[in-house]
Order: structure tokens, then sequence, then C-alpha cells
């Protein structure tokens, strides 16, 4: 992306869309970046952005997202609304010459990702993609000994979701499914820790809410894959975790392996009476608390340094793909190769 530079690396101008409840704690994480000025706050809800404008010390609040986009002192765009319009407002951006970080995924299909993909290519401008996943500290370090051969050859990667609650009746039928919008963090650990995949094998179930049957979702399943370099790999999803949010990820390799998991919430264990108990993550928030604020410091860093951010458009586009892949061959009871899931074929 070499054609974008900030005008002062120490205070980017940033537009910041969303007020809802992840953009509430990427708001709260903006206002630690030092290098960051918010100077517009846009929400479809004059209240919430109003809210926002107080939480971030920005200049004025706005309803409309296009109005903070093309403020000429705003450098950066900073998307955390709803998914169906990501595609809209980052391809706004885009074409006003801003940089942009947005919540994944771009949008919930391979046509519309696609053609964004496409103006991004054309614009030459600098975007990240909110998989926080890989900025985590624990998946950080994992990816460094991969890197680094400590693992050997790469074996087996195993990984499992399990979401506290499960997500509102509404948030089921605009999510775009489970596998797009949950699982889609295991895969694209998949690809981030071991390459890319050539296969994948789906099963899924409703064995929790039958919400999940009236949004034609489900809310537990199991993918198989198999790794263009001869790894294999699991996924397992489930959208109730009564003991408490529930992430681990293993990697093995020929002579090491890595696991990714935080166990306990508190770094206490309280031992008697011959056991012991402690404490878990509630939800999301909490457990990546850390990555939601390592993330955003990446991008604007990348941004002062004239670098590019990563995971960029190209990265969220073949993740999509896999995640795709794993509900098609949920539905069709099949294995799906990814060479088989293209543009003139998404779905």
């Amino acid at each position: 992306m070499s054609t974008f530079t900030v005008g002062d690396p120490a205070s980017i101008g940033v537009a910041f869309l969303g007020v809802g409840r992840m953009g509430q704690t990427h708001i709260q994480t903006l206002g630690g970046i030092r290098n960051v000025r918010v100077l517009v706050v846009a929400d479809q809800d004059p209240a919430a952005a109003e809210r926002g404008r107080q939480i971030a010390r920005a200049g004025r609040a706005t309803s409309d997202p296009l109005d903070a986009i093309n403020d000429p002192a705003v450098e950066a765009v900073v998307i955390s609304t709803p998914t169906d319009t990501h595609a809209t407002l980052i391809e706004a951006a885009l074409r006003a010459g801003k940089a942009i970080w947005s919540e994944k995924p771009i949008a919930l299909n391979l046509v519309e990702t696609s053609r964004v993909v496409n103006v991004w290519r054309t614009a030459g401008l600098p975007v990240q993609l909110g998989f926080m996943r890989r900025f985590d500290p624990g998946y950080v370090r994992a990816k460094a000994l991969i890197d680094a051969g400590e693992l050997g050859r790469i074996e087996q990667f195993r990984a499992y979701s399990r979401d506290t609650y499960p997500p509102s009746a509404e948030f089921i039928k605009g999510s775009g499914g489970s596998f797009l919008d949950m699982a889609v963090h295991d895969f694209d650990l998949a690809r981030f820790l071991v390459g890319e995949v050539e296969e994948v094998s789906s099963w899924g179930n409703v064995l929790i809410d039958e919400r999940f049957s009236r949004g034609d979702d489900i809310d537990t399943s199991v993918t198989m894959l198999r790794f263009r370099n001869g790894a294999l790999g699991v996924v397992e999803m489930s959208r109730r975790s009564v003991w408490g949010y529930d992430i681990r990820t293993e990697v093995a390799g020929a002579t090491g392996k890595v696991v990714v998991e935080a166990p306990v919430k508190t770094p206490i264990t309280f031992s008697r009476r011959f056991g012991f108990e402690g404490d878990h993550y509630e939800n999301f928030p909490d457990r990546f608390e850390v990555a939601y604020r390592l993330e955003l410091e990446a991008f604007f860093e990348t941004l002062a340094a004239g670098r590019t951010p990563t995971p960029g458009p190209e990265e969220a586009l073949e993740t999509l793909r896999l995640a795709v892949a794993a509900r098609r061959s949920w539905r069709e009871g099949r294995p799906v190769k990814l060479d088989d899931v293209t543009i003139e074929n998404p779905d």
C-alpha cells in the first residue's frame, strides 16, 4: 500500500462508525492509543452516536456514516457497524481515499466480497480486517514457534469454540450462519497457523435451540480439514457452554506441539477437600480483551510507519471461501474441495 501516508503519524484523524456492542469495546480501546484522534462518531441511532462521541471525546457525532467518512480531516475509518453494511462502507471509504480498519467479514458472500477486494486492489489503500485472534499473545507465540520450525512438520490441527450463550433470533437470521459467523474464527486460525485447506467435510445439527432451525442454521458442528501440505484438522463449534466461554486450539508436529487456551480468568485456583476450583471467562469481550486492543494498535502503528496492515482483504476472502465450503459440505452432505468454491460457483 505504498501510495498512502498520514499527515502526522503522531496524530491520525479517525472517523468511528457503529457504537453497538463491539463498537463500544473498540471506541474505548481507541482512547488508549496515543497517536489516534477520533474526530467524528457515526451511528444510525443519534443517541448512540452521542454516547460514542462522549466516550471518544470526539468533536462531533452524526447519524450519517458517509458524512463521517468524507470529513476532510479524517485519514482513517474504523467500521464496527452491522455486518450487512460493511461492504458498502468499506467501498465508500476506499473511494474517499481513507485507510480502513473494519470488523470481519467484508460481506457474507463471495461475490460481494470479491467486488470489494477488487476495489481495494485498484485503490491501493491500507485495509485491515478484525480477526482479533491473530493478535492474541498466545496465538502470536504459537505462530512464531511454528514458523521457526520448532514443531517440525505440521501433522494435525484441532480447534474448538463454544460460545457461552446462544445469540438472539434476530442475530441468527442476519449472521450468515454459524459457519460464517462463529466457526470462521477457527477457520482463519487454521489458515494462519497451518496453511491453506484443500478439502472440507462438515456435519452440523440443532442440539441446543430450535431458533437455529427456524433460521436455517445449526448450533453444533464438526468440520474435518485436509490441508494442502498434507496435515489434517478438526474444527468443533457449539453455540452454548454453560460452564463459560470455551476456546482451545492445538497444533501438533513431528517434534512438538502448541496448545492455546485460557483455562481460568482469574490467575488463581482454590484447593480444598481433595479438589480445586477456578473461574472461566464469561464471553469473548473479556477473553480477547487484549487482542482487541492489540489489533487496533497494530493497525495504527502500521499506518504511522507506512507499512501494510494485515490481515487484509485477500486474507478475509480466502477465510470466507473456507467457511462457505464448510457450509456447503454441511448442506449437501459431501466433502467439498476449496478449488470448487469460486465466484462463478459461490454457494
